[in-house]
């Protein structure tokens, strides 16, 4: 693991976005477990935010579950 591919994988996560300048500081192992935790926090969001969708659908009427579902999720 080399600082500067790790500092391209943090920036992967960071949406292409330069990481600051201070995280120069860190060595790669401390770059890759960022990098990792700010992967597993999206995946727990989204992980989220489809159960609440899900949960939601229960409000909708159960004829029109299926076309609000495709309407929601393309």
């Amino acid at each position: 693991m080399r600082t500067d591919e790790e500092m391209v994988r943090l920036s992967g996560e960071l949406g292409g976005a330069q990481p600051p300048a201070s995280f120069a500081d860190l060595d790669a192992g401390e770059l890759a477990r960022l990098a990792a935790a700010l992967k597993a926090e999206r995946a727990r969001q989204a992980e989220g935010l489809n159960q609440a969708a899900e949960e939601a659908l229960g409000l909708v009427p159960a004829l029109a579950r299926g076309a609000v579902r495709k309407a929601l999720f393309r």
